[in-house]
């Protein structure tokens, strides 16, 4: 598990295991978000496995699916309010962390400058030069 923090209540992370979830609660996250779709992984990974053990360690979970084809603005929307309601640091996770960092990207988008959201992804490892117009286009929106 590689945890890269964006801002200082998100992080993102490659593909977790439920073992991992001990380690993301000690390290003081309230939530896990899922971006990574069940179809991609293997069954012992589903969500619902990952829902189960993080409820078990009080943490909470969203699932919230991004595929590799695109995401939608009720992928947006589900991260934006999963953000919003998790009363503490929030790691999201798909495969590499590059979609949880893109849907980070654009649901910040209306509140932070794009030069400054590219630079503050590169700073994790996350180039996100080739995203610039999509970021100013939902700033402008």
């Amino acid at each position: 598990m590689d945890i890269k923090q964006i801002d200082h209540d998100y992080s993102v992370s490659g593909q977790l295991t439920e073992a991992d979830l001990v380690a993301v609660k000690a390290a003081g996250f309230a939530t896990v978000i899922c971006n990574r779709p069940d179809d991609e992984i293997e069954p012992d990974l589903h969500a619902q496995f990952m829902a189960a053990e993080a409820a078990r360690l009080g943490l909470g979970f969203v699932y919230n699916p991004v595929s590799g084809r695109g995401m939608t603005m009720t992928n947006l929307q589900a991260q934006e309010e999963a953000i919003a309601a998790s009363g503490g640091p929030v790691l999201a996770y798909c495969r590499s962390g590059m979609r949880s960092t893109v849907v980070w990207s654009l649901v910040n988008a209306k509140t932070l400058p794009a030069d400054e959201i590219i630079a503050t992804a590169a700073g994790a490892g996350y180039s996100l030069d080739n995203l610039r117009p999509q970021i100013e286009a939902f700033a402008r929106s």
